[in-house]
């Protein structure tokens, strides 16, 4: 797993029904997902869906090679506004593909993922990125 860019925003409320789509209580982040998924799709990204997951929400990517995406998890015991760590989704170093019969360098894809991300939320007023972090802080 990458970086974890942990940000803050009144920007993602939860959404009306949002309860009823999470698995874990207090896993919001369904505002935050669908943002992404416009963001990236602006910024090139094949993002055919979101949903809820167990620990959070799920950004799907369709990468060239490999089909990876973007996980939210709201920050536990964090309210008005709730606090946001999202994370590359399990992107690794090098990645088997049968097409081509060869391990694949998957890294400049995870860079270029997070520097996106990054650029992202930079650029939203409404954003406040508290860091980026090697490791879940919980």
């Amino acid at each position: 797993m990458g970086k974890f860019i942990h940000l803050r925003s009144d920007k993602f409320v939860i959404l009306p029904g949002e309860d009823d789509e999470i698995v874990n209580e207090g896993m919001y982040g369904k505002a935050l997902a669908e943002y992404l998924q416009r963001e990236l799709t602006e910024r090139g990204y094949n993002v055919p869906f979101v949903c809820a997951e167990d620990w959070g929400w799920w950004v799907e990517l369709s990468l060239d090679p490999i089909r990876s995406g973007v996980l939210i998890h709201a920050v536990p015991d964090t309210t008005d506004p709730i606090e946001y760590l999202c994370t590359d989704g399990f992107i690794k170093d090098k990645k088997w593909s049968w097409s081509k019969l060869r391990f694949i360098d998957t890294r400049p894809l995870a860079d270029t993922l997070l520097n996106d991300l990054l650029a992202i939320f930079e650029r939203d007023s409404e954003v406040e990125i508290l860091g980026v972090l090697d490791d879940v802080p919980y």
